[in-house]
């Protein structure tokens, strides 16, 4: 079974594997232009994403949820800073596509813990 047939139900699960794979590629990339440090730290934070949106569906509590995802959500804000910083820079591959992608992950985050939130309120209609 392909991560796409295990998490083609979950959209957060599904585009944050696949940003990881995308952070690997682009990671591998910028170790090979001898750009270690910056490689490492959006390694980290951008595979972190995804482990923290799956650790997520395993919560004890729907505040256990939105806390998670809250972290996935910090990471998610460190990637963008890291390739803000690869993009702003002259000798750093292009990242744009990876810019976007982490704007919509980020959107997908903010939306999933907003509904939740709604939902534990009581103010679904």
């Amino acid at each position: 079974m392909t991560h796409n047939e295990k998490y083609k139900d979950n959209v957060l699960l599904l585009k944050s594997f696949d940003f990881s794979l995308k952070i690997i590629d682009y990671t591998e990339v910028l170790q090979d232009r001898h750009k270690y440090v910056l490689a490492n730290q959006l390694l980290k934070s951008g595979t972190s994403i995804g482990a923290n949106s799956k650790e997520a569906q395993n919560a004890e509590s729907k505040a256990d949820f939105i806390h998670k995802l809250k972290i996935a959500i910090k990471e998610a804000d460190e990637t963008e800073y890291w390739l803000n910083l690869c993009n702003a820079h002259q000798s750093y591959p292009d990242c744009k596509h990876l810019l976007a992608d982490v704007s919509e992950l980020l959107r997908i985050l903010n939306k999933i813990i907003a509904t939740t939130k709604l939902k534990n309120s009581g103010n679904i209609f």
